[in-house]
């Protein structure tokens, strides 16, 4: 825990002077009782019980008045609190490999299901948009809080050639700042080019200062992938756009490490995960990579994403916790000594 204004812990110094003063207060009404004849049996009627009772209001008392003390010197302390993540752009793979029952029933169900129970669980104002991605990218849905709307675009995913990654994340980064200038028709369009710059229309670019990776903290992309690029930008470079612009990119790699051999429409590929490449995307945005190797691990993938993105651990001031705690044993401590005594301290 750490303090704003320590130098008001200097304050308690004086709790063992209020400490002194209750027992020479006590003291002084012990000498005060002895010019009474009835003290003996008052003493006898108080018992050992009614002795320690009478300390408990005052006890009580100077805890409240630590934790007021505690609370004038701004307390500081990491706690779990809900996420102010908006918006979330699930950005899927559908190239043809996504078809293989390595994972069943086959990669592209599981997937689809699992972001299915994904969206189900969180909040009801959390955004959710949709970015698919073969050999080229397109938003399938663009954020809403609509269920329905999602579902129905993921159901919809119907499997092509080829795997841009990096388009993935360019188009994913133009939903969620529609505003910037960036200009996705190079993105959207298929195409085997390897290595299309992400500067090539970096006049239409609106000018902005790169923040800290992982600093915006109303949106976040998930991309989920099971091969290698094949076509379109440098992932790592549209990683760096996204840090520059402080986006999350958590990456889920899911099916085969190794490699595998998948036939599609006539065609016969050889699939590979890469995954250097998706650990260095996450880490280039300060975020994470997940591995799923089958159905389950892919469901679990996202229930530890959903619990990520809708809280977050943050250092925030605690000051109202003590002022409350402090309140409600300065009433305990009044309450009781109206019971016991029918005066208040």
């Amino acid at each position: 825990m750490t303090f704003l204004w320590p130098q008001f812990l200097w304050l308690l110094a004086a709790l063992p002077l209020l400490v002194l003063l209750y027992v020479w207060l006590i003291r002084r009404k012990k000498k005060m009782a002895v010019r009474y004849a009835s003290l003996s049996i008052v003493r006898e009627a108080m018992g050992p019980g009614q002795s320690l009772r009478r300390h408990i209001p005052p006890l009580l008392f100077l805890v409240a008045i630590t934790a007021m003390l505690v609370a004038a010197a701004r307390p500081m302390a990491v706690v779990v609190l809900p996420s102010n993540q908006q918006t979330i752009i699930l950005a899927m793979d559908v190239s043809g490999s996504m078809r293989a029952a390595d994972v069943q029933p086959n990669r592209l169900v599981a997937a689809q299901e699992a972001a299915k129970s994904f969206i189900k669980d969180l909040p009801r104002h959390v955004k959710v948009g949709i970015v698919a991605f073969a050999g080229s990218a397109q938003v399938a849905q663009l954020p809403t809080t609509n269920h329905d709307d999602l579902v129905t675009a993921i159901d919809s995913f119907q499997l092509q050639r080829a795997t841009a990654t990096g388009n993935a994340i360019v188009v994913s980064l133009a939903t969620l700042f529609p505003d910037a200038g960036i200009d996705i028709s190079q993105f959207s369009a298929p195409s085997r080019q390897r290595g299309i710059p992400i500067d090539q229309n970096e006049k239409q670019l609106k000018e902005f200062t790169p923040v800290a990776p992982g600093s915006f903290t109303s949106a976040a992309i998930i991309m989920l992938t099971d091969g290698q690029r094949t076509t379109g930008v440098d992932p790592l470079d549209a990683a760096k756009m996204a840090a520059d612009r402080g986006v999350r990119v958590y990456t889920v790699g899911v099916g085969t490490v190794d490699g595998e051999t998948i036939g599609f429409e006539g065609w016969s590929m050889r699939v590979r995960l890469d995954e250097d490449t998706l650990k260095a995307i996450a880490n280039k945005t300060s975020a994470e990579y997940f591995y799923a190797g089958t159905a389950s691990d892919l469901k679990k993938v996202y229930e530890t994403l959903s619990s990520k993105l809708t809280v977050e651990k943050k250092e925030t001031e605690i000051s109202a916790l003590f002022a409350l705690g402090a309140a409600v044993l300065t009433l305990l401590s009044a309450g009781l000594s109206l019971l016991w005594f029918n005066r208040i301290l």
